[in-house]
């Protein structure tokens, strides 16, 4: 068990030490950098920061298609599954990630209905998941997720407990969020209070008087000065240079506008990234907004195409560099394109272009509101390819999780 687990480590600190470090150790740049790996070598998302409907939306999945994406927490590439792709491949640096999405497979295979399935990824907070856990999924894990979940704490209690206590309170995301809890609340403000509006001019009320007031407080400006601030949204400093440049009023302004919108810009009802935020959970009650996945309507499809997904914990560079041409219709970069450096993009989109299929699309996502590749990825390589600039907006007006700055769609020009 410790040898799965310590390979499972090792090729996470490995592919971050790969993806984010530019500077040298003892320069500043070099030491938020080396922070932010150590930071994000843990389980990060618990639930994605992406919202699936635009991403199936944008790529227009279907039957016979080969999708390729980012893990993340997973609630993607699961949603991907209610299209009916042929297969999905699963890629992420972080083992963690790659242990969460080989859960839920297992859990989508082996729990006997519904029901048991969301009370395990939906409320996730009862003690029956463990002995769910135990009874139907570890003996049917591979042995590196076993490992990982059941790798004891310094508190002595094994990882998987935390299906018990509230999962989405736990990793880097859940702790941050949480700790924002508590910042509010010794302003004397209340996060949670925009969850009780019924309105959308109610939603709005609220958020002004009750919660817009944080960024105005001297500490919490301080904060966000800090790029180690932002770790836990899984900003690394380059993408936190990007997103403070989107308003000459500076990092504090663009996070206001961003969680304005969160809070105002859609129903809440219909918005569970709003819950996560705000509430720290999925809403309760018979029918709250769930991602695709986590929808009753979608269980059996989803469960019939569970073995269609390979969970994969490589750079999704060096997965296409590995496939032969034409081997996928479909790619969801998440924002994974704001860690790379000049030649990473390209080496990043030569390959892509090499295995697209007739047809592909690519969806991806920036902290800032920029095109990001002209100018930076080979015109002969972008030149096969046309930005859907019209329809790219639109989508990201769409996307109800609001933190990014731009939603981007390219599909291969025919021959």
């Amino acid at each position: 068990m410790r040898q799965a687990t310590n390979a499972m480590r090792r090729a996470t600190s490995a592919g971050l030490k790969a993806a984010v470090h530019r500077s040298k150790p003892l320069t500043r740049a070099g030491v938020l950098e080396r922070l932010f790996t150590l930071a994000f070598e843990r389980l990060v998302y618990p639930q994605i920061w992406e919202d699936p409907v635009v991403d199936m939306a944008a790529l227009d999945i279907g039957p016979g298609h080969e999708v390729i994406a980012i893990a993340s927490g997973g609630c993607n590439v699961l949603s991907y599954l209610t299209a009916d792709p042929a297969g999905v491949t699963a890629v992420d640096l972080n083992g963690a990630h790659i242990a969460l999405g080989r859960l839920k497979i297992c859990a989508l295979e082996n729990l006997p209905d519904y029901d048991t399935f969301f009370r395990f990824f939906g409320r996730a907070d009862a003690r029956a998941n463990i002995a769910a856990y135990d009874r139907r999924l570890r003996p049917r894990l591979d042995p590196a997720t076993r490992a990982y979940w059941d790798k004891r704490t310094v508190f002595g209690r094994r990882r998987i407990g935390i299906f018990a206590h509230n999962f989405y309170h736990h990793g880097l995301l859940g702790h941050v969020l949480g700790a924002g809890h508590t910042l509010a609340r010794l302003h004397g403000l209340d996060p949670s209070i925009v969850l009780k509006a019924r309105t959308l001019d109610e939603q709005r009320a609220l958020y002004e008087k009750r919660l817009a007031p944080i960024f105005d407080k001297p500490l919490i400006r301080w904060i966000l000065k800090q790029p180690a601030s932002l770790y836990g949204l899984g900003i690394p400093p380059a993408q936190y240079k990007a997103l403070a440049a989107d308003s000459p009023l500076g990092i504090g302004a663009v996070l206001s506008e961003r969680l304005e919108r969160l809070a105002c810009g859609f129903d809440i009802a219909d918005n569970y990234f709003a819950w996560q935020a705000f509430g720290r959970r999925y809403a309760p009650g018979p029918n709250p907004a769930l991602p695709p996945y986590l929808q009753r309507q979608s269980f059996d499809a989803v469960r019939s195409r569970a073995g269609r997904v390979r969970y994969v914990q490589r750079s999704f560079t060096d997965i296409l560099r590995d496939s032969p041409p034409a081997s996928f219709d479909r790619y969801a970069l998440l924002d994974a394109q704001d860690w790379m450096n000049d030649a990473e993009l390209a080496a990043l989109w030569t390959e892509i272009t090499r295995t697209a299929r007739p047809g592909a699309r690519v969806i991806f996502r920036t902290a800032a509101d920029e095109r990001l590749l002209p100018g930076r990825a080979p015109e002969d390589v972008l030149a096969a390819w046309r930005y859907e600039e019209e329809r790219s907006r639109e989508l990201g007006r769409r996307d109800r999780s609001s933190i990014y700055g731009a939603f981007h769609l390219y599909t291969l020009e025919g021959p």
